[in-house]
């Protein structure tokens, strides 16, 4: 791959980067505007820092790299691109060369590995990719993530991280406002997963304040948490890290549309007490993973607070709806929670990965989590040391996670943020009517979906007049992961399928990118029905 513009005689050699560098010898600005020579011979040491002269080249390279990812890009939104040039991890090795080499390669080799990579990559920003909870590509957030990448910052102080320190703690405080929390707190965490456990953490630290220095001994008796059968699955990871051992997550029923029954919820939190257990942590989920279904919060919430329960709201999926006027009262409740994950980077559809959790007390994170490392978290800093936040989770350092929401957030505002919500459940509304025309090759699995979750059966042709029962059933679970195959080899459509309860495999169909439109969802029956009808 050769460069289009001209390029320059030689440089100076890489050993430049040798010779000390004082401000008499940094390299005039017009040094770095100077053409670069072409990529192909030059090896990473042309390139700053190894070469205080290389700012033509350093920018060059960075030009082509950008300019692949940006071809990807344009790709990734071309509705006659395949969305995965699909391989067998075997076929993919042979294909690839993945060995770490001895010596350095070219840089135009390393160009080339970029190109690779995306060409085999699947395109999670095709408008027929509707695989995945987290769908889409939002451009300025990815222009937000490049930035981010080039800062390169960590997250854990003020120090070194001014500008998205405050960042996050404006659009944190955006984020409780829109939920209903008067005051209190909040963490970018790295997973939907982690920010359950963060909640988790900082309800038995308020519950019983010296389990963090004396451990078990603190504790009354044995801890027990509570969510829904169809809650997500980090709840018992939660569990198991806490140390309270999976039997200890104790799963609520739900009814035929996949809510929690307040009423087993109530019954199950006295039967553990009987057992002489300690319940203390309730999840209600906010958009389950599969069904999409909305837990009734405001009833959950009586039921916690008339046991004296810590109610934290699971809305990793669903949080989005709250920047909806038409959505909004599917959470009506969520303002009595102690705390709420709400992952942005699902339908907020900023890049990954983006996960929030906010707690309605302040002061619970840095209590829970500090450990006073004063090696890194002076208290006689230049500044207001309440600013840093590393000493408010657990893991020390973090991604900068902000950069990439906030410039979003900034280019869309709340009311771009609610058209971007509204298209979603727009499109599936779109979906399920489509589907309801033609009953006889598309079972709805739940014909009224709460969130973007459309679950389904499709039906081929052979099996369109044979009588309803447990054989035909059965033989549509087996027909789907076949379909879902076919559609991976032919690389025009992704969607997920999954069982549930006593249903087999059935396809959730997620709408959670704004390049989603119509016509895209003609495509994706029309295509369904091509690849399944002969099955």
């Amino acid at each position: 791959m050769s460069s289009a513009r001209s390029v320059s005689p030689a440089l100076s050699p890489a050993h430049l980067c040798d010779r000390p560098v004082s401000p008499s010898h940094r390299p005039p600005k017009e040094d770095y505007d100077r053409p670069a020579r072409e990529i192909a011979p030059l090896h990473y040491t042309d390139l700053l820092p190894f070469n205080i002269l290389g700012g033509p080249e350093t920018r060059e390279f960075l030009l082509r790299v950008a300019e692949v990812s940006i071809d990807y890009i344009r790709e990734t939104f071309d509705r006659h691109a395949k969305i995965l040039d699909f391989h067998q991890p075997e076929q993919l090795k042979e294909v690839l060369d993945l060995e770490i080499p001895a010596k350095p390669m070219v840089l135009e080799q390393v160009i080339a590995d970029c190109m690779d990579a995306l060409k085999y990559q699947v395109k999670t920003g095709h408008p027929r990719f509707m695989n995945q909870l987290s769908c889409g590509t939002e451009v300025v957030s990815l222009a937000g993530e490049w930035v981010t990448a080039a800062a390169n910052t960590n997250m854990f102080t003020y120090e070194i991280a001014p500008v998205f320190i405050l960042m996050e703690k404006v659009t944190m405080r955006h984020m409780r406002e829109v939920i209903g929390y008067k005051a209190g707190d909040s963490i970018l965490a790295p997973g939907g997963s982690i920010s359950n456990l963060y909640a988790a953490l900082a309800a038995r630290h308020k519950m019983f304040p010296e389990y963090k220095k004396k451990g078990l001994m603190a504790l009354p008796g044995q801890l027990v948490m509570f969510t829904s059968l169809h809650s997500h699955y980090s709840l018992m990871g939660a569990a198991a890290a806490m140390g309270l051992g999976t039997d200890n997550l104790i799963e609520v029923p739900v009814d035929e549309k996949g809510h929690m029954l307040p009423s087993e919820l109530d019954r199950l939190i006295q039967e553990e007490k009987g057992k002489g257990k300690v319940p203390f942590f309730v999840c209600a989920t906010a958009g389950t993973t599969v069904m999409g279904a909305f837990d009734p919060l405001h009833a959950i919430a009586d039921v916690c607070e008339k046991h004296k329960l810590w109610f934290h709201v699971d809305a990793a999926w669903g949080g989005g709806v709250l920047l909806s006027k038409n959505q909004r009262h599917k959470m009506a409740g969520v303002e009595r929670s102690n705390s709420i994950t709400w992952n942005p980077h699902k339908l907020m559809g900023t890049l990954l990965q983006c996960s929030t959790v906010h707690f309605q007390e302040d002061g619970l994170l840095i209590s829970c989590n500090q450990m006073c490392a004063d090696y890194l978290f002076q208290q006689d800093k230049p500044y207001d040391v309440n600013y840093d936040t590393g000493d408010k989770v657990i893991q020390c350092g973090r991604h900068n996670d902000i950069f990439k929401l906030w410039l979003l957030w900034r280019s869309k505002g709340d009311e771009g943020f609610e058209k971007h919500i509204d298209h979603l459940f727009d499109m599936t509304a779109y979906l399920v009517q489509r589907m309801k025309q033609h009953p006889d090759k598309f079972e709805l699995l739940n014909d009224e979906p709460e969130c973007t979750n459309v679950c389904f059966w499709y039906v081929p042709h052979r099996l369109r007049t044979m009588k309803a029962g447990p054989e035909r059933h059965k033989i549509l679970g087996e027909i789907q992961p076949i379909l879902k195959g076919r559609m991976m080899t032919a690389g025009t459509l992704m969607i997920g399928y999954q069982p549930l309860d006593h249903h087999p495999n059935f396809f959730r169909n997620i709408i959670s990118s704004q390049a989603v439109r119509r016509e895209d969802i003609d495509f994706m029956l029309e295509e369904l029905d091509r690849l399944g009808y002969d099955l």
